[in-house]
């Protein structure tokens, strides 16, 4: 892999001081639920873009462009997802689009962005399972959050029983298959791993905390791996402290909560519980340090907390400026072609790259509750690189993904050949 060289920021203010090589302006598309159950988390990733936008155009704009967001809020639709990412693309006629949360709506915006040659940058932990020519996933991969919190789990807290309780969508459907089998791969007794599913915006979890609690009736240590997204959060960690059950007691590691959502929560009941992430606000590094005061300023309000999928947004818009800079156009297939082997510094002091798969290498953190709604960080690792296709399950255990070498998101090693790639894989 070609690793392209890091534009300075002197130097990439010199590059977009030439004369206009797009026209102008130049369209982001910002595809983010504003309203419904996942506005919890997606209203803050809106911010963070119009922050970026702002911060492109003061240090010049790009390829002698400004630079101009255009907002729509498909209020946690799924459907209308597509409607909007049709929209942007064939009507507001944008450059790129930065937007989804979950992998329900990632999915609606494929078979659009693949058939009207679209580019988006998706920010969030998703199930893998996936290679677009068309998307670059700048979240975290299963490799990248999911098992190695499992791993933390059983290596470090000695959990033997594992209550895998998620949001009933394709993220948690399918990271739970994965999780399924690599414990039954690591030793762990089926009898010993309870699933369970909700719908978005539950609310009444008393029943699923004492199933889940009376899974230790034995003596066994149990635990449990959240894919809950959204509000629901907010009636589950609500109902562990109802029950009066401490981090000791159940601990969780959820890989859908940070620091946004426990702002809205009183956390001095959940402190212990965990998380994984690949950033987390409490970081100790410079770059991070200008982030959040940068962001403070922006914003307007210092208790405004930043998260990790609002570093993947920094990361893949910093990307994709150097891309479209190198290209000398915003086109998008030249875009590609120059993103596969970009470096741009991450937040908590390594260098993101992007890989021809399309998934970035980044850290693995895992994340301790502070009473102030914060995270200590207990582990952190070196750059690891996301897996599109996951080797623990049979379906994918032969498939890769270079679209740079091979030109194929789905290669299937046993056979050397390319699968043909659909909007549902």
């Amino acid at each position: 892999m070609i690793k392209k060289t890091l534009l300075t920021t002197a130097a990439a203010s010199a590059l977009m001081a030439t004369p206009a090589l797009a026209d102008c302006p130049i369209q982001v598309g910002v595809l983010h639920s504003l309203s419904g159950s996942m506005a919890i988390s997606e209203t803050t990733l809106r911010d963070v873009m119009l922050m970026l936008v702002e911060q492109q155009n003061a240090n010049g704009g790009l390829l002698g462009c400004e630079l101009e967001a255009v907002v729509v809020d498909p209020a946690s639709d799924w459907p209308l997802f597509a409607e909007l990412t049709r929209q942007l693309i064939t009507v507001d006629e944008v450059d790129v689009i930065f937007g989804a949360w979950t992998s329900v709506a990632r999915k609606a915006v494929l078979p659009v962005l693949e058939e009207l040659n679209g580019l988006m940058f998706y920010p969030v932990q998703y199930e893998g399972q996936e290679s677009s020519r068309n998307v670059f996933y700048t979240g975290a991969a299963p490799n990248q959050q999911a098992i190695p919190a499992v791993d933390y789990f059983l290596e470090e807290l000695g959990v033997e029983s594992f209550a895998l309780l998620g949001t009933d969508y394709v993220y948690p459907r399918t990271t739970n298959a994965i999780l399924e089998a690599y414990l039954i791969d690591k030793g762990i007794d089926p009898d010993d791993i309870f699933v369970n599913y909700t719908p978005f915006g539950h609310s009444d979890w008393s029943t699923i905390v004492s199933d889940v609690v009376a899974m230790g009736a034995g003596g066994k240590q149990v635990g449990v791996i959240s894919t809950i997204n959204g509000d629901a959060n907010v009636g589950f960690y609500t109902e562990l402290a109802a029950q009066g059950i401490d981090s000791f007691d159940l601990p969780v590691v959820a890989f859908s909560v940070g620091e946004e959502e426990l702002s809205g929560l009183d956390t001095s009941r959940l402190v212990g519980h965990l998380a994984a992430w690949n950033y987390f606000m409490s970081a100790d590094t410079e770059a991070n340090d200008e982030f959040i005061a940068a962001w403070h300023e922006f914003i307007g309000d210092e208790s405004r907390v930043t998260n990790d999928p609002m570093e993947a947004h920094y990361i893949g818009f910093n990307m994709w400026v150097n891309a479209v800079t190198e290209a000398g156009t915003t086109d998008v297939d030249a875009v590609r072609e120059a993103m596969w082997g970009q470096e741009f510094p991450n937040l908590t002091g390594g260098m993101a790259v992007m890989n021809p798969n399309h998934h970035l290498s980044k850290p693995v953190l895992i994340g301790e509750i502070r009473a102030d709604g914060q995270f200590d960080i207990i582990s952190q690792t070196e750059e690891v690189p996301g897996e599109a296709w996951s080797p623990f399950l049979e379906e994918s255990a032969t498939l890769t993904s270079d679209w740079q070498a091979l030109g194929c998101g789905m290669f299937d090693t046993a056979t050397e050949s390319c699968v043909q790639l659909t909007s549902n894989y």
